[in-house]
């Protein structure tokens, strides 16, 4: 009993710490480095080595929340692997992704083996600890963060080949490793422990794969379970995380049976059983959204407690003696990208220019990386606690190395966007004519929303008075030449607000000589509605309007509030599909933030009656209606920036 209450002491004394270290890694954020990174030193603050809050005697007792954690961390990667959305640039990805799991692996492993002798702490091992520690070392070196390059994209508002083919290999990549880390933990068993290999070697491999499978399956099969139960979400992400936790104490439990009643061992590896649960949950389950969005809104709790942890853990005398090694390891890392890097673009004939500089989106690691390399600790006491702690400063460098060269890599590749701060920005002009009381209302609110707005006016300079943040012009007629000194093909929007004579006059040369535009009209009187009609404009008859408003009102006030704007950070958006990889794909499969709504599709002019199963095309114009964070990501989602390098 008392072993228990000391358990639960130490739990909570440390959730305790963890609630100090979010609020430390918060003004890491303000010197643009990333939270992960103010964890980690917040965990060697605490740790046995300074303040002493964590003490040695203690870690043993936290290595629940630390299992905990991994299960997580390798749901939270499964979630990235949306099959739908890797379909396209499928050459490149490949190719990339044998470069950067490949050639970075042996580049690793054949680097690693030869400087042993030269290093005090690999010289007195026997060759085949050697080779255990290379395989095991270059199997995290291949280890990405997906979370980390999702960050960097969505604040660089990235988008292009480029960064399509950078976060699809990382995710494949990150499930990859831990299949590859799987593989190379049995075989490293083998070699530390004496085993000569043969045919039960190869047979003990299968089974431990068709295990981890089949209670990957299982596991696949529970979550869905709990996803379908009508419970509240802080339930289902309880139930979700003590299912990944078991699978540690289940993984334990067959290994001690295989010990008894078996000729060999098996090992489950968790992390594998975790990421293949998520795959399918996301690929092969109506529950995708929800899961995915129950995984996110656990995150930052879950990499506070694990990377903090992992900063206590660091053996700081180990690494003040072992810093040139950890230094060495970081260059044989970044050479092995390199040389991944040059393999796979040159084989997916990429640019010249992704040959050179195609390595730096995978330098920065986190979870995934540090998650295996505290799996090498537990499971080879010997020299797994130094080689952990050598590995954990590797990472460190990573995260302070990675993402500044991630963002200048987009930047010099030609998809960054950030200047675009918001949905707005980018293209969306409109063109008024006439100005009056309605005009001027108009611009303000537009302006307001980023448009950029124009007023052309046949009123003298001395009648018209200045609209702050438009453009007037002050127009003699409406001849040709007036019409293209305008150049209105350059709007967007037409809007027009004079004479049903004048509006029709302008309405006729927009559909003769620029084509599709949207054209908004005011008439006078409704006998004109037709005519304006047949040239594709949207009327509004001010007879008619405002009673049809308030009919919307009456019929549905709050749908009405949200479509006229009048929602506190609620907007709507018409965005076209320009993406290449959006085009086939069914509304049902699009990964769109959790509060969008997908009100109509509109394509050739007409608006079509759209469900889950509708497939976009290309120059559809779908509406949606969201908060505005999320209706900025989801224009950068449809919008194509692909530039040839």
């Amino acid at each position: 009993m008392f072993e228990f209450e000391n358990f639960l002491f130490f739990i909570f004394a440390f959730l305790w710490i963890v609630l100090g270290s979010f609020q430390v890694a918060k003004y890491f954020q303000k010197i643009k480095l990333p939270l992960i990174t103010g964890f980690l030193i917040s965990g060697v603050l605490v740790g046995p080595f300074f303040l002493k809050l964590v003490s040695v005697e203690a870690l043993p007792n936290l290595n629940v929340l630390n299992e905990f954690a991994l299960a997580y961390i390798a749901l939270a990667a499964g979630v990235e692997l949306y099959l739908k959305e890797i379909r396209s640039s499928i050459k490149s990805i490949l190719w990339n992704t044998f470069g950067q799991l490949v050639v970075t692996f042996l580049v690793a492993v054949f680097s690693i083996i030869f400087i042993a002798p030269y290093i005090p702490f690999l010289a007195t091992l026997s060759h085949s600890n050697i080779i255990a520690i290379a395989i095991l070392t270059a199997t995290i070196f291949v280890a990405r963060s997906p979370s980390s390059a999702i960050a960097i994209i969505n604040e660089m508002r990235a988008k292009g080949r480029f960064t399509k083919t950078a976060i699809s290999v990382t995710v494949i990549k990150d499930v990859l490793v831990i299949l590859l880390f799987a593989i190379c933990l049995s075989i490293a068993n083998t070699l530390v422990k004496g085993i000569e290999f043969s045919s039960m070697f190869i047979l003990e491999l299968f089974v431990e794969l068709v295990s981890t499978f089949i209670i990957g399956v299982l596991l696949s099969y529970l979550l869905k379970v709990v996803l379908s139960l009508k419970l509240y979400s802080w339930f289902k992400i309880s139930i979700i995380l003590l299912l990944g936790y078991i699978i540690y104490p289940s993984a334990h439990y067959i290994h001690q049976l295989s010990e008894l009643y078996l000729p060999f061992e098996i090992l489950i590896e968790p992390l594998l059983v975790c990421i293949l649960a998520s795959f399918i949950i996301v690929n092969y389950s109506n529950s995708r959204i929800e899961f995915q969005e129950l995984i996110e809104k656990i995150g930052p709790a879950i990499y506070a407690i694990f990377f903090t942890l992992a900063g206590a853990m660091m053996s700081l005398d180990i690494l003040a003696k072992t810093w040139q090694i950890a230094l060495l390891f970081f260059v044989i890392r970044l050479v092995g990208m390199m040389a991944g890097a040059w393999v796979g673009s040159t084989f997916a004939g990429d640019p010249k220019l992704y040959r050179k500089v195609g390595w730096m989106p995978y330098v920065t690691q986190a979870g995934v990386g540090l998650a295996l390399a505290m799996v090498v600790a537990t499971s080879f006491p010997e020299w797994g606690n130094q080689l952990a702690t050598i590995i954990i400063a590797v990472i460190v460098l990573n995260q302070l190395v990675g993402p500044p060269l991630f963002k200048w890599v987009l930047k010099r590749v030609g998809e960054s966007h950030v200047q675009a701060k918001d949905h707005y920005d980018h293209s969306h002009r409109a063109i008024i004519f006439g100005y009056e009381n309605q005009s001027v209302a108009l611009s303000h609110e537009l302006i307001k929303q980023k448009w950029k707005i124009t007023i052309a006016t046949r009123k003298q300079s001395t009648e018209v008075e200045e609209v702050e943040g438009a453009d007037i012009h002050f127009i003699e007629d409406l001849q040709r030449t007036t019409m293209e000194r305008l150049h209105l093909g350059d709007y967007d929007t037409i809007v027009l607000l004079r004479s049903d004579r004048a509006n029709y006059r302008i309405c006729n040369w927009v559909y003769e000589n620029i084509g599709k535009k949207v054209v908004i009209v005011r008439i006078h009187e409704r006998k004109n509605l037709k005519r304006f009609y047949d040239l594709g404009a949207l009327v509004i008859d001010p007879s008619t309007a405002f009673v049809n408003l308030l009919q919307h009102f009456v019929r549905s006030p709050l749908a009405t509030s949200l479509l006229m704007g009048m929602e506190p950070d609620k907007d709507t958006l018409d965005v076209t599909v320009e993406d290449k990889s959006l085009f086939g794909v069914a509304l049902r499969n699009l990964r769109l933030p959790s509060d969008i709504l997908i009100l109509s599709v509109k394509r050739k002019g007409q608006i079509i009656i759209s469900h889950g199963y509708t497939r976009l095309r290309k120059n559809d114009v779908v509406t949606i209606v969201g908060s505005i964070e999320s209706l900025q990501k989801v224009s950068l989602q449809f919008e194509s920036f692909d530039i040839e390098a």
